[in-house]
């Protein structure tokens, strides 16, 4: 560093690598992602955390401890990509995968690491000079520097303009994806041990400070205070201190296995399984309840046998079923038009009832409660049934808090992660506390509404005391009154799902809700270079108090307190330079403290640097183009709360190209217009997709629709996210290999079929010619939905997934979400699409 403080003589040593001068190196713009895996907003200027209503390329990392331990590792992630070549099935009529394939829920174990050293292939550099500060490895150890931030933290340029008027140009913005609770298939070094902290401003040791040699003491990269180790980091050379994997790797786990904790018990590679409440609607018409049934007895045979799980009927009573009786169904009843009183919940709690059982001893109780559920009897709209969905998820948290809440001696077991309640919902609260009237007409209706907002609010609130989750999984015809049942999963960090029915993609979705907790109790601590401000939060969480977690003399960090840790969840952060930058580099650390499924508490530890530049250009090439448009999309989307809005954020898209290719782009010969930067050249065609797309176009009919996309939007990870805004377009081809194209109507040939994948729906097309010829059309749709279903394999919300043929009514579902491109010149449809020029060719002859 330019302005690093020099050490007294004959102590000084540094772990801090260079960074290449030259650009480093860029994901493909049309790379294949991996597989997906498992917000009113809250303002505090600045920065301000945006919390609104509702969430990589892999790397190579060391080694996890095992889950005997107290950590999970993740399964591995495939790795696809184009160039070099498309999926290749080994037959075009492979079966379909199963309906309810499960995402990995119980990782392996893997070998223990408790130190580790850089690879013996790089070693790291230094000159002879003992008092001179060094900041040099070896080229191919900076490059895994760099790429090892990449699974968790994705910024939107690998580089910082130096000169603030250049660097906080709004319409392109700097910014950076934040993915806390991701897995991936090799996790960052694991720590035993307390973390050496700086005293000052409370930032982690790691890979970019000064250490002293002789005394151990160590220079935070963050606020340059120097900071004493007791003597851990004393080292007779510089190569010693590459055995402490803080010092070596840019991700670090800090893990303490319970040992500290009463009561603890080592679990081996079994996670202490949270328990499931099923609140499940009884207000459903025969045809809706047959496909619910079905989807519940699939849900239960999936769960693991550990797993505890109990179920509660909802209408104008609330019916909890007892497992206790094993040969027929039985189930408690409370009234539905009020909250439950401690005592009837005592009377249940403390009485002979079984309302939490494990899978392995009551499976065939479930399935019998299942099939005895009955379709609503009384001749009544859907609209117009009395449900008491709030007082059924009373009474849900009241089972799960059991009499624990009373007692004062002996040790009462933790569940590893979060409680979840799943409610299965096919029409909107009317009925009770936190309810709203049948008619939408009802002359008190706006004061109803706004009371039943606040209630179900606070009950989302009191559920995230509890650590319970609370996801809504509605499906149907009848409106569910999104706005009234947001609030509540939002509150307990949980999602609302809308579904067409109760069928496949409602079954699909169950299992991967139950499944996709990494952890609870979440504290995610930001900290930056004094040059850094962070202006804007976006994502699943709210301010933290001072009181609930540590504070320094000097901490100038931004504390969110994370309403769950789940692998579907991002934070988007938007960022500023305060004034002209002098130094060479900026630094990041990104700490998130959690309590994971196995009860370890883990601090991980990432810690970013980033090179400063002069020159506009070398900027722009680092400028990753997906996670700028990403970034975008979430500030844009924030400010869209309903469709008013969304058509003021289409024309604010528009305004924003404009002036991206005003400031970064270079003026036409003698001409006012511009020419937009050759290095963004994907964020307008991403920016057009996101203008014309379910997020803000016109395509979702329903504003109830709009709004839950949105919020799903705003929490998802980088991976759904990017599909969320710009579809990926895969046309099927003889031998069940598939081509990438981009997303223009030019992929629809009669010939061929397209998969498209929008997210949270995926389309199979199936051109006229091919579709006339029975055996080639089977086998292209085989191919393509065993396709679609591997590309959405741990995805959540787990998409629907359309088949339809050319021409179909159907079939506007995808050509809507193409841009189009039939009326271009023959020229540039065929720099698009290069086979639209072959056939350009034989239509002249």
């Amino acid at each position: 560093m330019a302005n690093a403080p020099q050490p007294s003589h004959g102590y000084s040593a540094t772990l801090t690598p260079t960074q290449p001068d030259a650009p480093s190196p860029r994901p493909e713009k049309n790379s294949i992602p991996p597989p997906f895996l498992s917000p009113a907003a809250a303002r505090f200027p600045p920065p301000r955390l945006q919390q609104e209503q509702i969430p990589s390329p892999s790397t190579r990392t060391p080694n996890l401890l095992s889950p005997a331990n107290g950590v999970k590792t993740g399964s591995p992630i495939p790795h696809l990509s184009t160039p070099p070549g498309p999926p290749v099935f080994s037959s075009p009529l492979r079966p379909a995968a199963v309906p309810f394939r499960t995402s990995p829920a119980t990782p392996q174990p893997v070998a223990i690491s408790s130190s580790s050293s850089l690879p013996t292939s790089s070693p790291p550099y230094y000159s002879n000079g003992s008092a001179e500060l060094q900041h040099q490895v070896s080229d191919a150890t900076e490059e895994s520097f760099h790429l090892g931030k990449s699974p968790y933290v994705l910024f939107s340029a690998d580089k910082v303009l130096k000169r603030k008027k250049q660097a906080n140009v709004p319409s392109l913005g700097f910014g950076a994806l934040v993915s806390p609770g991701r897995e991936i298939s090799a996790g960052p070094q694991v720590i035993q041990r307390d973390p050496h902290r700086c005293q000052n401003c409370g930032a982690y040791a790691n890979l970019y400070c000064n250490i002293l040699l002789g005394s151990g003491q160590w220079q935070c990269a963050i606020c340059r205070n120097l900071n004493g180790s007791e003597g851990e980091y004393v080292a007779t050379c510089k190569e010693e201190l590459l055995n402490y994997p803080e010092l070596s790797s840019p991700m670090v786990d800090y893990v303490q296995t319970g040992n500290k904790r009463p009561g603890f018990i080592p679990v081996g590679d079994i996670r202490i399984s949270a328990p499931i409440l099923l609140v499940i609607d009884e207000c459903l018409d025969e045809p809706h309840l047959q496909h619910l049934q079905s989807s519940l007895h699939a849900f239960v045979d999936s769960l693991p046998p550990t797993t505890r799980i109990g179920i509660i009927l909802y209408g104008r009573t609330v019916s909890v079923y007892d497992f206790s009786e094993e040969s027929v169904a039985s189930a408690d009843m409370l009234p539905g038009d009020r909250s439950p009183t401690q005592d009837s919940l005592k009377s249940m709690i403390y009485g002979t009832g079984i309302y939490l059982s494990a899978i392995h001893a009551s499976l065939p109780v479930i399935h019998t409660i299942f099939s005895s559920l009955r379709p609503y009897k009384w001749n009544l709209p859907e609209a117009s049934r009395d449900r008491c969905l709030g007082t059924a998820v009373e009474v849900a948290l009241g089972i799960i808090q059991g009499p624990s809440a009373e007692i004062s001696r002996g040790i009462v077991k933790r569940s590893g992660g979060n409680s979840r309640i799943i409610v299965c919902a096919g029409g909107p609260n009317t009925y009770g506390p936190g309810s709203v009237p049948h008619s939408l007409s009802h002359p008190n209706y706006p004061h109803m509404e706004k009371s039943a907002l606040k209630w179900m609010e606070h009950l989302g609130q009191e559920a995230h005391r509890q650590n319970t989750v609370v996801d809504i999984l509605c499906a149907g015809t009848c409106p569910v009154r999104v706005p009234i049942l947001q609030p509540l999963a939002k509150a307990s960090g949980g999602v609302l799902i809308l579904h067409d029915d109760f069928g496949e993609a409602f079954g699909v979705n169950l299992q991967r809700a139950s499944t996709r907790a990494a952890g609870s109790h979440g504290l995610f601590e930001i900290r930056c270079s004094d040059d850094i401000l962070i202006t804007q939060v976006v994502g699943p969480g709210e301010e933290a108090h001072t009181d609930s977690h540590e504070t320094f003399k000097n901490d100038n960090s931004l504390s969110i307190q994370m309403l769950s840790i789940e692998e579907t969840q991002s934070f988007a952060l938007s960022m500023e330079t305060k004034g002209d930058i002098k130094s060479d580099y900026v630094f990041f650390q990104f700490a998130i403290q959690y309590s994971n499924v196995y009860q370890a508490d883990i601090s991980r530890v990432i810690t970013v640097r980033l090179p400063t530049v002069d020159s506009v250009s070398a900027y722009l090439e680092s400028v990753q183009d997906d996670v700028a448009a990403v970034l975008i999309a979430k500030r844009t989307l924030l400010q869209a709360k309903n469709y008013s809005d969304a058509i003021d954020m289409r024309a604010t898209i528009d305004e924003r190209v404009k002036d991206i290719a005003l400031k970064f782009g270079s003026q036409l010969p003698k001409s006012k217009l511009y020419r937009f930067p050759k290095e963004l050249s994907v964020v307008p065609e991403h920016l057009f997709h996101l203008r014309r797309g379910p997020l803000l176009g016109s395509i979702v009919g329903h504003e109830d629709e709009r709004s839950v996309l949105r919020n799903l939007f705003l929490n998802a990870s980088f991976d759904l996210s990017l599909r969320m805004i710009a579809p990926r377009c895969l046309m099927h081809r003889e031998g069940g290999t598939f081509e990438e194209l981009p997303a223009y109507d030019l992929a629809m040939q009669s010939d061929a079929a397209v998969v498209l994948d929008h997210g949270t729906d995926v389309f199979i097309w199936l051109g006229a010619e091919l579709a006339a010829d029975e055996g080639k059309s089977a086998a292209a749709l085989a191919a393509c939905r065993t396709l679609a279903e591997e590309l959405t394999e741990s995805r959540f919300p787990a998409p629907r997934i359309l088949a339809f043929k050319e021409g179909s009514s159907q079939a506007r579902y995808f050509v809507s979400r193409l841009i189009p491109a039939h009326k271009d010149p023959p020229y540039e449809q065929g720099s698009k699409i290069p086979s639209t020029s072959d056939f350009d060719t034989r239509s002249e002859d």
